[in-house]
């Protein structure tokens, strides 16, 4: 088998995919990360049940799929890891949204262990409004590629993580032996990796593990507990790099770090102390 991604590719944009936003989608996906605050639940809001700061990794999937198809070998695709995530959040998606979203292949280069795979999702309202937007970073583990690439676009403004060592707080996230599966029917984002064992094996992966995407989303439900006073609606931008798997059943341990002005800095370590998220940095308003 072949396992190499073409340089040449980068570049390459699809969409604009269309999606409606339905208050049955942003309900389950709050309840996916065992959020309790009812305002995620509230259909008789104006707006509807509110969205979860990770919310637009849901309606970015069905791009995914289409760009990952356009560029990568269907043998390869079991192979990536997300590992970088940067969301900017220029107004928050409502039920009743149609969204555009497109996706465009950003960068292609070797990385320690594979190769990197940046693709970034632009989303916009039905009257062009940006929405969201995310780079999207994954390592396909064992792939070569024939040379290095990037595409010049504007970058998206760098969060950097407030300076210091010191833990001001910490809490512990039990993840359920069922918590892929509930996960990737509430998002409805399909990865077998994830919930199927011989899909996972097959790829290398000693077992099923949590989808990157939801570790993120529910450290990031810790941070607007402990940081935020549960306000979900300061969060503006967030990004990270996810270091490590988190197995099922398992508990994963969210520590906020530094904080200076708008900037709020995390991390996220396993039982054993190994890291899951390292350099996260959420800013709110």
């Amino acid at each position: 088998m072949s396992r190499v991604i073409a340089a040449k590719l980068v570049g390459l944009e699809v969409g604009a995919v269309s999606q409606t936003i339905d208050p049955r989608w942003l309900m389950a996906y709050a309840a996916a990360l065992g959020e309790t605050d009812p305002r995620y639940y509230d259909t008789s809001a104006p707006s509807g049940p509110l969205a979860h700061p990770l919310f637009a990794v849901c309606y970015e999937w069905a791009v995914a799929l289409t760009v990952r198809s356009k560029t990568i070998k269907p043998e390869l695709m079991p192979l990536g890891v997300h590992t970088t995530h940067h969301l900017v959040i220029h107004r928050r998606p409502q039920a009743g949204d149609r969204l555009l979203t497109r996706g465009q292949l950003l960068t292609v280069r070797p990385s320690r262990s594979g190769t990197l795979v940046v693709i970034r999702y632009s989303t916009v309202d039905r009257n062009g409004r940006p929405v969201t937007t995310t780079d999207y970073g994954s390592v396909f583990r064992g792939v070569t590629t024939d040379g290095r690439a990037s595409v010049a676009v504007q970058p998206l403004e760098r969060l950097e993580p407030p300076a210091g060592d010191e833990i001001r707080w910490s809490a512990a996230v039990p993840v359920a032996t069922q918590a892929a599966h509930v996960y990737s029917e509430c998002a409805r984002i399909w990865n077998p990796i994830h919930t199927d064992i011989a899909a996972a094996r097959a790829a290398g992966l000693p077992g099923l593990i949590l989808h990157g995407t939801a570790t993120l989303a529910l450290a990031v439900s810790q941070l607007v507990r402990h940081d935020l006073a549960g306000d979900a609606t300061r969060v503006t931008a967030l990004a990270a790099r996810l270091t490590g798997m988190v197995s099922m059943p398992s508990t994963f341990t969210v520590r906020g770090r530094g904080r200076a002005g708008d900037l709020i800095a995390f991390d996220a370590v396993t039982e054993r102390g190994e890291p899951v998220l390292s350099d996260g940095v959420l800013r709110v308003l």
